[in-house]
């Protein structure tokens, strides 16, 4: 059940999802769309602790200019957060909250400052730790691996991540493959990773967020047989399962992929309680897919911002109270979706570069008959990988 209390003594909780939607990179409509479908369930037994909460969404365009409106939108409209968001921009919606006050909780984990910022609260450990997981997964049972990455300055860090992961697994280097972030086909790309991954044992690993699709499909028609000899494998903030069903399911190009995530597979019955939620308040709503990372994420901000509510009991909640309660240890149990959370200073990593990330954990899955399942039973803690890896 989702929790509630009783209403109409305490004042509304005003809080902002935002991710962009309708761009030619990465879109993640999913992320306002359950925030808001998670609101209206809480509404409905009453709010979170007798609050009503009340959604602002925006689009950040993926772009500077967007992400710092939505930030500027927020302060304006009285948010008490921002919950659950996407934007590789963190300088640009980081500065305008930190003037504010303003805490960002469970932020989807693509931009440095979501793990540098006194006032982020990450659930996750971003793309950091899916990298560093991706290796130690690939490292038994790849010769040679390919990335296939952005050729950004975040994308920098990709390979220097995976290696680290490799490495623990005894794996060699990869071999690093630029691509750009927007681009329509990948032919030039899909065949230098395949040949530099080899046909004996060799995998290919993509992380181009949205356009990872449009790699695999290029990769999918290189001429020749060599590509089925060649084992891909990607994470699960770039493929999910609705690109596996799209592309042919247990007869398609992934069939026996490696995929590293954050949480458990989809079909877990930890999601249960968000897959009624969907039902009873999103139904019909084609932008919610419960198998998406974004989706996933959003949900587990949302959990957090309700347990701190609910633990600071008080009839006005503003965003110095929800901070200094995250700060001073206000504990959170996701349901098992997530190791319980807690944003103390002891509790955090310390990683150079990543140093606020408290769940340094993945998960390893992989595709069989089609579906996303678990390799391996419980997570995976990447954290040692991390901080043996040697970031500017």
């Amino acid at each position: 059940m989702v929790p509630g209390g009783s209403a109409g003594i305490r004042e509304p909780v005003t809080v902002m999802t935002f991710a962009p939607e309708g761009t030619r990179a990465t879109n993640m409509p999913g992320m306002p769309a359950i925030a808001q479908a998670y609101a209206s369930s809480v509404n409905a037994k009453g709010g979170a602790d007798g609050h009503e909460l009340r959604v602002l969404t925006c689009n950040e365009h993926n772009t500077t200019s967007g992400a710092a409106a939505c930030a500027r939108r927020a302060v304006a409209e009285g948010a008490v957060a921002v919950v659950g968001s996407y934007s590789q921009n963190g300088r640009a919606f980081m500065a305008p909250l930190e003037a504010a006050g303003i805490p960002y909780i469970g932020g989807y984990g693509v931009s440095e400052e979501e793990f540098t910022s006194y006032l982020s609260y990450p659930v996750n450990g971003g793309q950091a730790a899916l990298l560093a997981g991706n290796g130690r997964q690939l490292a038994d049972s790849c010769r040679r691996v390919s990335l296939v990455r952005p050729d950004t300055v975040a994308g920098d860090e990709l390979p220097v991540l995976l290696n680290t992961g490799l490495a623990e697994g005894n794996g060699r280097p990869s071999v690093d493959v630029k691509a750009a972030e927007d681009a329509t086909e990948y032919l030039e790309e899909a065949a230098r990773a395949r040949d530099a991954a080899g046909d004996e044992k060799g995998c290919v690993t993509a992380v181009l967020g949205e356009r990872t699709a449009n790699f695999f499909d290029s990769f999918r028609r290189l001429p020749g047989e060599d590509a089925a000899d060649v084992r891909i494998s990607s994470v699960l903030s770039s493929v999910g399962q609705p690109l596996i069903d799209r592309t042919g399911g247990a007869g398609g190009l992934f069939e026996g992929a490696y995929m590293t995530g954050w949480y458990p597979d989809a079909g877990d019955a930890r999601w249960g309680e968000m897959r009624q939620v969907i039902k009873d308040h999103a139904f019909g709503d084609d932008r919610i897919d419960p198998a998406d990372a974004g989706v996933q994420t959003t949900w587990i901000a949302y959990t957090v911002l309700t347990k701190v509510i609910e633990a600071l009991d008080r009839d006005t909640i503003t965003p110095g109270a929800l901070s200094h309660a995250l700060d001073t240890g206000v504990g959170v149990d996701t349901g098992g979706l997530t190791p319980g959370l807690r944003w103390r200073f002891e509790d955090m990593l310390g990683v150079p570069g990543f140093p606020r990330i408290v769940n340094p954990n993945v998960t390893f899955q992989v595709v069989r008959d089609g579906r996303l399942v678990a390799e391996r039973p419980g997570f995976v803690d990447v954290g040692g990988t991390m901080s043996q890896a040697p970031m500017a």
